[in-house]
């Protein structure tokens, strides 16, 4: 006879408003994370790996692994937490109480616009392929980054269901072609073409160093399932699956691809080009509109990504604003429970970022602190999150279940030695940002502090700790 869930770890009823809310099922949320997680890195990743060589692979498995670890915690956490609305936010939250959920919500929702501006960004390049524009001006690629910002910002605003229905379509469109190149192209590989095990130059430390980089970078989005819990059917069920399948298809196809990229390119043609994709497929098919075929994909694979990010970006700033934790105009949604105002938040603040990139002289630096911001940030909430799970674990809250609880120990403790090995492999200066952010989201705290206790009760005389000053005789 199983033990009854504690009244505290029981979800209660939904509401029929609740219940229209949750428009995904299990197959539209796992597209939800397939397209989170694979966006336009993949487009560029075999050529970052090859540049540390082989052992880049072992590198990229060793990630997908944790994320997989991560995906499995998400769905415990969504199952035992009472109200994981906010996903991440919402299990620091109620494990370790408000100022921590706060600090979760701030750094997660900085993570995800932070992450879009380097998603567009990268994005830009492939349309100017695709439309074979040379050396457009900053303005012109600002404009184009407004339309990946602003027609993802649209669907969403639409309403759940279109933008599930949207993403679904672009997984569909991007994930088939990239399968394509990481099947058939094994036919077509070359052992000839494979780098050393460590091409880096350096220590086989500096190899792993280069490979995780841009292996963490392009699984972040492992957890969006359980940021947008409130939007899922079932999602005591549903969270936990959707993250595990969709991290375990992501890292599929990215071993599968880069693999294969690796083995269709020789070594040193690949680490000297931006766009790995283009001679891939001209070894597969050598055709002259291969190029035009990928920056298409990379478009299509863009477009879903951002997509998806500027539902979960609104997603955690509504949920935290729910709590009175975020500005209440974050909470605001229309009829169909779309939550407007960060949803315009979410595409205007990478629209601010893009015109600085395209308007001062060091673009790339722009995109690398980007890139570099969004893994660390992204760390603080996989940490809080793994933290509240181990808390749970080893407190008296759960009855010993054996090889159950040593499982669930392993989970969470890989998880939170997994999460302090993403930032500090994100470097140093990304850290030391990432601190400046996070003290920034303190100032902000302090004044919605401010507010929730405003009007309280005044302490009492002799009760409050100020100085009285002395009478004047």
């Amino acid at each position: 006879m199983s033990r009854p869930q504690p009244a505290a770890e029981r979800p209660g009823p939904s509401t029929p408003a609740e219940h229209k809310a949750r428009a995904l099922g299990l197959t539209s949320a796992t597209g939800l994370v397939v397209g989170s997680v694979i966006g336009t890195g993949v487009f560029t990743m075999p050529a970052v790996l090859a540049g540390a060589g082989t052992s880049s692979l072992v590198v990229l498995a060793v990630v997908a692994l944790g994320a997989s670890l991560l995906a499995v915690l998400f769905g415990q956490l969504t199952r035992r937490v009472p109200n994981a609305d906010g996903g991440l936010y919402a299990y620091a939250r109620h494990e370790f109480g408000d100022f921590a959920g706060y600090l979760t919500g701030w750094c997660y929702w900085v993570s995800a616009w932070a992450g879009n501006a380097a998603i567009v960004s990268s994005w830009v390049l492939y349309v100017d392929a695709l439309l074979g524009l040379d050396n457009p001006s900053g303005w012109v690629n600002w404009g184009i980054a407004l339309a990946g910002l602003w027609i993802p910002a649209a669907v969403n605003l639409a309403g759940v269901r279109q933008m599930a229905w949207f993403e679904n379509v672009t997984v569909v469109l991007k994930f088939v072609p990239l399968l394509f190149v990481g099947v058939v192209g094994w036919f077509f590989v070359s052992r000839g073409n494979f780098g050393a095990f460590n091409a880096s130059g350096g220590s086989l430390y500096s190899a792993v160093g280069i490979a995780a980089g841009v292996a963490l970078f392009a699984f972040i989005g492992v957890e969006v399932a359980a940021i947008i819990a409130k939007r899922v059917r079932r999602p005591g069920r549903n969270v936990g699956r959707a993250s595990l399948l969709g991290t375990a298809a992501s890292a599929v196809l990215y071993l599968l691809v880069s693999a294969a990229v690796m083995g269709l390119v020789p070594h040193d043609t690949l680490v000297a080009t931006g766009t790995p994709f283009v001679p891939a497929f001209q070894a597969i098919l050598p055709l002259g509109w291969a190029g035009k075929l990928v920056a298409a994909l990379a478009v299509i694979s863009g477009i879903g990504a951002l997509n998806g990010w500027t539902l979960v970006t609104s997603e955690v700033s509504r949920a935290t604003a729910a709590d009175g934790l975020f500005p209440k105009a974050f909470a605001w949604a229309d009829r169909k429970h779309t939550p407007w105002f960060g949803i315009l938040v979410a595409a205007a603040l990478p629209s601010v970022l893009m015109l600085w990139r395209y308007t001062a002289s060091s673009g790339l630096t722009v995109f690398t602190f980007l890139v570099n911001l969004s893994v660390v940030t992204v760390a603080i909430p996989y940490f809080f999150s793994a933290c509240a799970q181990l808390t749970y674990l080893v407190s008296r809250r759960r009855r010993v279940r054996g090889l159950l609880l040593v499982r669930d120990l392993l989970i969470a403790g890989v998880s939170v030695l997994f999460s302090l090995w993403v930032t500090f492999a994100a470097g140093y200066a990304a850290v030391y940002q990432a601190l400046v952010l996070l003290l920034a989201g303190l100032v902000v705290y302090a004044f919605l502090n401010a507010r929730r206790h405003n009007g309280e009760e005044a302490a009492k005389p002799g009760e409050d700790d100020t100085t009285q000053l002395p009478h004047a005789a």
